[in-house]
């Protein structure tokens, strides 16, 4: 009776190892793929025009700085915003917060100021412009590097969208513009002319607001 026990714990533990073995290996890494791909992840960074003052007091900075970007807010163009820092900023900040750039008409120096992004690459940036859409950028600079750089460039710049035209997933790609708001700037098409845009959307939105998502749109001429 004991021998047969015997054979019997050891035919277990050979199944329970051979299960093992055969158990696919995306199943058994699945912790770790999760680790890994958490890893990988493309960094996120505060769209400085968004971020109220405890956004800012956690980056660090002093109370005067928070006070001084709040009032400045917001920000519509780079060089407004590097004069405020006055050499406050650098590119550990600027991994963390930053002003997006209009791609296809942002100096190429102020991308050299995208952390990771050298001379090379700014110039290359500059190489395809204009750019129809952020889905056009994506696609000719991930020609020099991977999904995630792209992605990760994706906090640092815009293309700007024609108020007529544009498709509703290009204003979508705007920096901060969600679903509704994106709705409402197409729910008052056609728009003759820029005033008509602010008077509109300036239902929904403050002044502030208002001067922000401007700076993201244009009119053809006619």
């Amino acid at each position: 009776m004991k021998k047969k026990l015997f054979y019997l714990i050891c035919l277990l533990l050979v199944n329970s190892i051979l299960i093992s073995c055969n158990e696919p290996p995306s199943k058994k890494n699945h912790n770790n793929y999760n680790l890994d791909e958490n890893q990988n992840k493309p960094e996120s960074v505060l769209n400085i025009n968004l971020a109220n003052e405890s956004n800012l007091v956690d980056l660090g900075l002093s109370s005067d700085l928070v006070n001084e970007i709040l009032a400045n807010q917001p920000f519509l163009n780079f060089s407004n915003l590097t004069l405020l820092l006055d050499g406050n900023y650098n590119e550990e900040l600027f991994r963390k917060v930053f002003l997006p750039l209009n791609l296809n008409t942002a100096n190429e120096s102020d991308f050299h100021m995208i952390p990771g992004v050298g001379k090379k690459m700014a110039h290359e940036f500059v190489e395809y412009r204009p750019y129809s859409s952020i889905e056009e950028f994506k696609r000719e600079i991930g020609k020099y590097v991977d999904d995630n750089e792209v992605i990760r460039y994706l906090n640092y710049v815009f293309v700007p969208v024609e108020l007529n035209s544009s498709k509703e997933s290009d204003i979508k790609n705007l920096p901060g513009v969600g679903n509704k708001m994106a709705h409402e700037f197409i729910e008052y098409r056609p728009y003759k002319n820029i005033t008509q845009f602010r008077r509109e959307i300036g239902k929904y939105v403050d002044e502030k607001e208002l001067n922000r998502l401007e700076r993201f749109v244009y009119l053809k001429e006619n």
